[in-house]
């Protein structure tokens, strides 16, 4: 709820949402955020309304304004924006008007004039709270509506945290996050009830959290009033859309709604008929010809307060009009198996069978597939029904439900293949939404419960593993796992040879390569890499994406093809088969990325080569129907540095996602472009990703997902210079990656958050954090994306005299792994890196000689200005200021390009001090001006003062010499007259509070 309006600066909105969505909270947060302006709270209500224009009254008499009485037209809203004048005084002003809508029409019409010439005044705003279970009311039509969004899980989470202390446990909390589906009121009224062995999780929940006293009791008098007719109406509709998720497929058509309530009203003699002519209820919204509720809190309470026959009748009457009209068979089966008390035999495999025609909704098949399970007599049907809806769940976004979904298939017996498929389900589904080794464990368990049965699942469960095991940054583990499933079949049985404990379905140590597989480096192993622990070194350019290696935030399969339903014409549904061929892609893809891990690059182009190219041959036909072959695709060209064919394979499988019944694909679609537009260096691109990408992630319940997309946008925002939201991102993005084991996310926020160090001129703290992610040992980041962060540590560390402090052996590091040559600006940072470092007579032509490589490259403006920029300040340091402005002057165009704001100033603060005043003119100085007459170089070091630092602390950062410091101290206290390093903090602390 935050960031959509602050209205303080005499804006006007009209702020709506669902009943519980927190209006009142949001009214009285934007109050909170305006500390200038004074604020009016008004709180309409039915009783002062009950004469016309008895609410203006009502706001008068708060404003204390004379009140009517008014005869001509155009007088109340005269009256109003007088009084609304006089109370401000010329000072800002914001009136809150929450439950705008209970008031008279004749108020609404003159609050809504009154707003709309209020609009852009500049002094008072306007926030008037509406219900959003109805359209705004006509009198508000013309002013901007703000509409409070649900919660996403991750905020649902912190209110419930904040509700208990910290007390709730963590699955009782994740039952009740998405038994809210984003209702704030919700959330609290199932919270409120719990007993404390309830809230530890020592007890279980009431079934259903969210039942019928909770959700009517939300809905108050909102679902009051309507005739007889009318409440069948709202009856059928909630039951014909229960199943919807979110948008999809949650409206019926007017005409067959109305069909069906004829059908309802004929079980209840001597009623009036609903004619077509008859008012639609406003709570119901209708378009193109089709009907649905506009909030999804009251069509729950529709249904859930409905007797259980009334129910039961609407099933009926839902399935009797769709046989009527010939619709699609699988909706008719449910509705009639909702209908019966004792469902005749045989409708739970009828609902099962027509459950697996693919061109339903995901949510439509989930539930028949869950029904037709809880119908099931046999223990193994029921497993394996409950297993299909787990992947229909899964598919769909809702991962929550997917994993209650497999607990209930794993309460049932199962043979070995079935119990294979639970557990490959449940550990994809862990995989974006919960601890990866966790999820690691389920895929290999599901692999060897696999291998007899289903080969090619096996394979695709070891993938998926190899994708948990890179999550967690275990180098060794994602290389023992491409080795585990052989290329080609066991010779005697056809199927893969899979190496796995026969007890607990764990990988066998024995089996795990031997170091020279790792990262030795033998002299006649040409272009082989390893790091100085042993680990392969893939990785890329700063710009924000690894170069050889799989890039930063993408895992290496991303597979969920193999959790998609079997084709209806299967004779028997045996498990989940993966498109003709995929078998050679994704041999393909193992074998490219097990050479890349051993630091093979040439043989790993081959097969990821071909890979992108079938893929592209495809073209939209595979996107279109397959997203995962797609997403192989972008991450097999993100291996070779093929930028443009990532963002081509990208795209098409954004579009892929797109289309229904895909929606678990849409934020690692969004990911992978992500990554491919920050290594391309467009920061602005990648950010529109990343946000699209985090919604599709918090809508479809993918925290480790989320958990990326938040690193990337602090790393984008980390180039921008905007402290406090890379701040924001980086400590969302730890909290996941941290309960989760995201070693890769954790190392991409904390590169992020250093970066935005030394955007801010705080080296000394960005070398803090680097250090340890960069240096050998057991706190090194991510072993394909430390490597990023060492031009970052080397400026850190040169800035601040650390130079001696292990800084070459990384450096040395950092060469081995350019010299792949598959990033094009890792010799243009290795280079600047040495610069750094050389002594006294070197860095000036490694400078220009870094610049002649960014040259070369292509989409470095990012890493080309920071190169002009060290370089410039080095010339400057050096009296040499004719180059020195040259080059600076350089450097604040391609930021000002790229938009680092942070970046640029810095280029600004160093062409002040080498005397260029921004506009070009000269500098001005003298007394009387305070912190404004200081040069840059005295403003820096004021600073360092009063953030505690001593002069030697103060030399260090800005690397120059104490001496240097004591002769700009000097200035800085005789210009502002102070005396003594106290009376500095003061000035500078009541500078910053000034501006």
């Amino acid at each position: 709820m935050t960031g959509q309006t602050t209205a303080a600066d005499g804006g006007v909105r009209v702020v709506t949402g669902e009943p519980g969505c927190g209006r009142t909270a949001f009214l009285a947060r934007v109050a909170r955020s305006c500390p200038a302006a004074s604020v009016v709270d008004v709180r309409a209500d039915r009783v002062t309304s009950a004469v016309p224009l008895g609410g203006l009254r009502a706001l008068l008499r708060v404003l204390g304004a004379p009140v009517g009485p008014w005869s001509a037209t155009g007088q109340p809203c005269a009256a109003l924006l007088d009084a609304l004048r006089a109370a401000s005084a010329g000072r800002p002003m914001l009136l809150c008007v929450d439950d705008a809508h209970l008031w008279d029409a004749p108020t609404r019409a003159a609050v809504g004039r009154a707003a709309e010439q209020l609009r852009g005044n500049g002094r008072v705003g306007v926030l008037l709270s509406v219900s959003g279970h109805r359209p705004v009311d006509r009198e508000f039509a013309a002013l901007p509506v703000v509409r409070v969004d649900p919660l996403s899980p991750v905020e649902a989470a912190a209110l419930l945290d904040e509700a208990t202390g910290g007390a709730l446990d963590r699955a009782v909390r994740d039952d009740l996050v998405d038994a809210a589906e984003g209702s704030p009121a919700l959330l609290l009224a199932m919270v409120r009830r719990l007993s404390p062995a309830q809230i530890r999780g020592h007890r279980r929940l009431p079934g259903p959290p969210a039942d019928a006293e909770l959700l009517t009791g939300l809905a108050g008098g909102f679902l009051t009033g309507f005739t007889s007719a009318q409440e069948d109406l709202l009856l059928t509709v909630a039951a014909a859309v229960r199943d919807a998720d979110d948008t999809e497929d949650s409206r019926i058509g007017l005409a067959l709604a109305r069909r069906a309530a004829e059908h309802l009203r004929g079980t209840r003699p001597g009623t009036e008929s609903v004619l077509p002519s008859d008012p639609l209820p406003d709570v119901l919204v209708l378009a193109d010809g089709e009907v649905g509720f506009h909030s999804d809190l009251l069509r729950r309470a529709v249904y859930a307060g409905a007797r259980p026959e009334r129910r039961r009748a609407a099933h009926r009457a839902l399935a009797r009009a769709l046989e009527e009209v010939g619709a699609a068979r699988l909706r008719a089966l449910l509705h009639r198996a909702r209908s019966a008390t004792v469902p005749r035999r045989g409708t739970a495999t009828e609902l099962a069978v027509a459950a697996g025609d693919r061109r339903h909704p995901r949510s439509l098949r989930c539930a028949a597939y869950a029904h037709a399970a809880a119908l099931a007599e046999d223990g193994t049907r029921r497993a394996e029904w409950y297993t299909a809806a787990a992947e229909q769940a899964l598919l769909g976004g809702r991962t929550h439900r997917a994993l209650r979904l497999l607990d209930r298939a794993r309460d049932s017996a199962a043979p070995t293949a079935l119990r294979g498929r639970v557990e490959l389900v449940r550990g994809t589904t862990v995989l974006y939404d919960g601890p990866v080794d966790e999820a690691r464990a389920s895929l290999l368990l599901a692999a060897r419960l696999l291998t007899e049965s289903s080969p090619r699942q096996a394979q695709s469960a070891l993938l998926a593993a190899v994708d948990a095991a890179w999550a967690a940054g275990d180098a060794q583990g994602c290389l023992h796992l491409l080795s585990t499933g052989a290329d080609a079949p066991d010779t005697a049985s056809g199927r893969p040879h899979v190496l796995l404990d026969g007890e607990n379905g764990l990988p066998d140590p024995g089996a795990w390569p031997g170091p020279r597989q790792f990262g030795e480096r033998p002299a006649d192993r040409s272009g082989r890499l390893g790091d100085a622990a042993g680990r392969p070194c893939l990785l890329g350019g700063e710009d924000g994406g690894p170069g050889t290696g799989p890039p930063a935030g993408v895992r290496p399969s991303r597979d969920l093809s193999v959790v998609r339903s079997a084709p209806p014409d299967d004779p028997v549904y045996n498990g989940v088969p993966v498109r003709a061929g995929s078998s050679a892609v994704l041999g393909g893809y193992r074998t490219g990325l097990r050479a890349l891990l051993e630091g093979q690059f040439a043989q790993a182009a081959g097969p990821l080569r071909r890979l992108v190219v079938d893929a592209e041959a495809a073209g939209d036909a595979a996107g279109a129907d397959e997203p995962d072959t797609a997403l192989r695709a972008a991450a097999a060209a993100l291996l070779l540095g093929d930028l443009a064919a990532a963002r081509r394979a990208g795209a098409r499988a954004l579009a892929a996602a797109r289309t229904p019944g895909t929606a678990a694909a849409l934020a690692r679609a969004r990911e992978y472009l992500a990554y491919a537009e920050l290594r391309a260096g467009r920061h602005t691109l990648a950010r529109t990703h990343a946000e699209e990408g985090l919604r599709a992630a918090h809508r479809t319940g993918q925290r480790n997902t989320a958990a990326h997309h938040h690193a990337v946008l602090a790393l984008a925002a980390s180039i921008e210079g905007a402290p406090e939201e890379v701040a924001a991102h980086v400590d969302t993005a730890l909290a996941t990656a941290r309960g989760h084991g995201l070693v890769q996310a954790a190392t991409l926020a904390e590169w992020a958050a250093a970066r935005a160090d030394l955007a801010r001129g705080r080296p000394r703290e960005a070398a803090d954090r680097l250090g340890p992610l960069v240096r050998p040992g057991p706190r090194r980041g991510h072993f394909a994306v430390w490597m990023l962060a060492v031009p970052c540590f080397v400026e850190a560390a040169a800035s601040t005299g650390r130079a001696d402090d292990g800084v070459a052996e990384v450096v040395e590091e950092f060469a081995r792994w350019a010299g792949f040559g598959a990033d094009p600006q890792a010799p243009a940072q290795l280079t600047r890196c040495r610069a750094l470092l050389a002594p006294a007579d070197r860095p000036d032509a490694l400078f220009r000689r870094a610049l002649d490589l960014h040259d070369v490259a292509a989409g470095g403006d990012f890493e080309r200005a920071r190169t002009e920029l060290l370089h410039g300040k080095w010339l400057r340091r050096r009296r040499r200021l004719s180059e020195a402005r040259d080059r600076l002057g350089a450097a604040l165009v391609g930021f000002e390009r790229c938009g680092a704001r942070a970046w640029a100033d810095q280029a600004r603060a160093e062409l002040r001090a080498g005397g260029v005043a921004p506009g070009g003119g000269v500098r001005a100085t003298g007394p009387g001006l305070g912190l404004d007459g200081l040069t840059p170089q005295q403003l820096r070091i004021a600073r360092c003062v009063a953030e505690g630092a001593t002069n030697r602390e103060v030399a260090l950062t800005l690397s120059v010499s104490t001496r240097t410091v004591d002769y700009h101290l000097r200035k800085v206290f005789a210009a502002l007259g102070v005396r003594s390093r106290v009376e500095l903090v003061r000035m500078v602390e009541k500078a910053g509070q000034e501006g």
